[in-house]
């Protein structure tokens, strides 16, 4: 694999300033907050459904089998609170407070209960799709998955009177991001990778991704180690709240999900911490309550997808072409980099400057020495004789080498000479942003290091030379 497709850089240590809206504060919001209701009731695996199997998944029967070829009455009636009951108790909560929902829908799940769609849609919540079925999707062909894609949005467009603009399928596969690419959808949430949005590449076109949570999340009431009593669930969403807003009060505003289930924090022992919850933010100035589909117009105006050179993805010729020079004469080190397997967090100036110099630092001692002797004399013969690379030339135009005096000609000649006597290899030192006086008193320093000491300094200001150039190729300051 010479492609890694996970992106473990994200925003790095600098993300940027949503600047979320705050009606009827002064400046933008401190934090956005987003609540997930999922309507799955009616459209989880049971043999009435055409599954082979009960579900097992997020009840009150915590570690729960599935039973095939069976009906699990206790596990539909389980199901069946949710929308009797605890859909109308969460309906309150967010209709008596005037707070904004998103709905993960099931289509079929909406299907089969009428009267808590036109609820939804009177109460002004948005209904994004969770899939046709509530089911697990990591063995479905990629073809399978799709034709199911096409029918849940379809059959969504029916039941509502719209087409959904987020999808969520839950339990999803590898191909699922992809294939809501190709829908158009106005985002996509089956990520849990950032505290923001992002925007993802896919094999059709770039997508937005809103991440969602599995910890703030009314699902840990069925997870083995997870809540048991409403105030563990009321103290997690706080203090989870309470970091978020103050790195917003710092300057880095962020966004959080909390994901419900009608079945699960809607019965009365735990819908109590939900509404404490509710009224906690509610008493905080610059919070910003929102659809998903809000969230996702906000940033797709604040921050449109900006394509720019990925090298994670060139093609291995174009790859080189680019960056087989940053290493002075040793296109090798861009070709084991390469060899190695890039992904997104190498598609910054500073990530593939590292991917290189692993790959230089991989190598033997002698291809290293090798690299530090391909580097030329400081305002040596090839300089005088135009001979030096393009790059070398340009650095030591930029720290003045091509305007010496006669006496300080005379000192780096008579420096090169003493140096190569003693060491073996040129004096390399990265030159941007350095005087000729600068590096004449690093020259009359070094000169005197032990001579294994000085190769690995070599090695050093010969990686900062590749990282450097990797950045004015790119023109990154990452």
């Amino acid at each position: 694999m010479t492609f890694y497709p996970r992106d473990m850089l994200g925003y790095g240590r600098r993300t940027p300033d949503p600047a979320w809206p705050n009606p009827g504060g002064s400046g933008p919001a401190r934090i956005c907050v987003q609540f997930v209701v999922n309507y799955e009731e009616g459209g989880e695996n049971a043999v009435i459904h055409g599954d082979k199997a009960s579900e097992a998944f997020l009840s009150e029967i915590v570690g729960a089998s599935p039973w095939v070829g069976q009906r699990h009455m206790n596990m539909e009636s389980i199901y069946e609170y949710g929308a009797r009951a605890g859909f109308w108790r969460l309906h309150r909560l967010f209709t008596e407070r005037r707070l904004p929902v998103t709905v993960y829908g099931v289509a079929t799940a909406l299907e089969r209960s009428p009267e808590q769609v036109a609820a939804m849609k009177e109460a002004g919540w948005e209904i994004a799709s969770h899939g046709l079925k509530w089911i697990d999707y990591r063995d479905h062909a990629r073809e399978a998955e799709r034709a199911d894609m096409a029918e849940a949005v379809a059959l969504h467009a029916a039941v509502t009177g719209a087409a959904p603009l987020g999808w969520y399928t839950g339990r999803s596969s590898e191909h699922t991001l992809e294939l809501a690419a190709e829908r158009d959808f106005l985002y996509v949430s089956d990520a849990y990778a950032d505290d923001l949005p992002y925007w993802q590449e896919t094999e059709t076109k770039p997508i937005l991704v809103l991440p969602y949570t599995l910890d703030t999340n009314d699902m840990r009431f069925a997870t083995p180690q997870g809540f048991n009593a409403g105030d563990q669930f009321f103290s997690y969403l706080k203090d989870a709240f309470d970091t978020l807003y103050a790195e917003g009060e710092a300057g880095s505003a962020k966004m959080l999900n909390v994901g419900l289930h009608c079945r699960l924090v809607g019965r009365p022992g735990r819908a109590a911490s939900l509404a404490r919850f509710l009224d906690y933010i509610g008493s905080k100035d610059g919070v910003w309550v929102a659809t998903r589909e809000a969230i996702a117009r906000h940033w797709r105006e604040r921050f449109p997808f900006a394509p720019r050179t990925r090298p994670s993805r060139l093609e291995r010729p174009v790859f080189l072409a680019m960056f087989g020079g940053v290493f002075e004469h040793s296109p090798w080190v861009a070709e084991r980099a390469y060899e190695r397997g890039l992904g997104p967090a190498h598609d910054t100036a500073d990530g593939l400057a590292a991917a290189l110099a692993t790959a230089f630092r991989l190598a033997s001692p002698d291809e290293r020495r090798a690299v530090v002797e391909a580097h030329p004399d400081l305002a040596g013969r090839l300089a005088l004789g135009g001979g030096l690379t393009a790059e070398s030339a340009g650095e030591q135009r930029s720290a003045g080498l091509d305007q010496l005096t006669e006496d300080e000609l005379s000192r780096f000649t008579a420096l090169n000479t003493r140096y190569r006597a003693r060491f073996g290899f040129p004096f390399v030192v990265a030159v941007r942003g350095l005087s000729k006086h600068d590096i004449l008193r690093q020259f009359e320093s070094r000169v005197e290091n032990d001579p294994a000491a000085e190769l690995e300094t070599a090695a050093r200001e010969v990686e900062t030379i590749a990282r450097l150039r990797i950045h004015q190729i790119l023109g990154d300051r990452s």
